[in-house]
């Protein structure tokens, strides 16, 4: 739904409704007094008769009614154009939204989106304005910075979002990593990563204000603009940690499950030798005792022998089974000793 508001402001702060920009254009032939427009989605009818009236450029225009740009700043010779973009978290999720100014000697405009949660991402700015409007604080460029100030603040409330799902996450890895879906960890680091990326754009953005490359913003006016660039820069770096640990609790949650595989593939292994140690324990028996069994034994010793051949038969079944016992015992003793002391046989 498109909206739209002017404003005159004369020197006494005042916001003064405007029915058109024509009307408040007129007004601002008054000594200090500027104009602000005030669009919420606004559609290429409302903006493109502003190249001709306020003098912008039309690939500033079509940049504002595309609201999938990188943020950055352009001067014109009558104005500056910036793009900048708002945090809005909702529902466990973060969209970065575009808003878009122009500056001039004696107007300023902005351009509002519709949030997720269907409000304005600038809701309230009129009043906020208002509050903030002072002597000292009297022209266009201190309307510009008390509305990047609203949104730049806004931000924080996205990010630590982000760090709150991030400690949550980091428990589940420590505690439960069973249970734990890394896929939301990569979600999260995703989401980072494009903070991170529209941080650092807009930081690049107020560098060039700060460095007062911005003909419409007066001096006296750059140090508040340097303290949003200081906010800025505060964000980046915490993106930037959080990416960081983001990227670690991956790497963690890896290697934990690694172990897991790891000690799943030991305990395999330990049963597969249990069984061959069994099986090569009694496989000479069972081949003796299958010699036994038959008429070979009887015929080799005699018939009339067999209470005493049969259970020395018996016993070297029991000798032959011990000492391949011990045996393979030793030789996995000594295969234990040679692993961990990193040799060979």
């Amino acid at each position: 739904m498109s909206e739209s508001h002017f404003y005159h402001i004369p020197k006494s702060g005042k916001l003064v409704p405007c029915a058109k920009v024509e009307d408040a254009m007129a007004l601002t032939e008054q000594e200090g007094s500027f104009f602000w427009l005030h669009y919420l989605e606004p559609t290429s009818e409302e903006l493109r008769p502003l190249i001709s009236l306020l003098d912008l450029h039309p690939l500033a225009i079509e940049d504002a009614l595309d609201d999938n740009q990188l943020p950055k700043i352009d001067d014109f010779p009558s104005n500056s154009f910036i793009i900048f973009n708002a945090f809005s978290y909702a529902d466990e999720k973060v969209d970065i939204l575009e808003v878009d100014f122009f500056l001039g000697k004696h107007f300023v405009i902005s351009i509002d989106r519709i949030g997720p949660d269907g409000k304005p991402l600038m809701d309230g700015i009129q009043e906020t304005v208002m509050r903030e409007m002072a002597e000292d604080r009297q022209g266009p460029a201190f309307v510009l910075h008390t509305m990047l100030d609203v949104i730049v603040d806004r931000k924080v409330n996205a990010i630590e979002a982000m760090e709150d799902r991030l400690a949550a996450a980091e428990d589940a890895v420590m505690d439960r990593p069973t249970d734990f879906e890394p896929k939301s960890l990569q979600q999260i680091r995703h989401i980072l990563v494009k903070l991170r990326r529209s941080l650092f754009h807009e930081r690049e953005v107020f560098v060039k204000i700060s460095r007062k490359d911005c003909p419409f913003i007066p001096d006296k006016a750059i140090y508040q603009f340097r303290d949003i660039y200081d906010h800025l820069a505060r964000f980046f770096e915490l993106a930037e940690s959080l990416r960081d640990i983001a990227t670690s609790l991956m790497e963690i949650d890896l290697s934990v499950r690694s172990n897991e595989m790891a000690r799943a593939s030991n305990r395999t292994n330990r049963s597969v030798r249990r069984l061959t140690l069994i099986t090569i324990v009694f496989l000479p028996l069972s081949l003796l005792a299958s010699i036994g069994g038959m008429s070979e034994w009887t015929m080799m010793t005699g018939a009339e022998n067999w209470r005493i051949t049969y259970p020395l038969f018996l016993l070297g079944l029991v000798l032959i089974g011990t000492l391949s016992y011990f045996l393979l015992k030793w030789i996995i003793r000594h295969d234990d000793h040679s692993d961990n002391d990193g040799t060979d046989i």
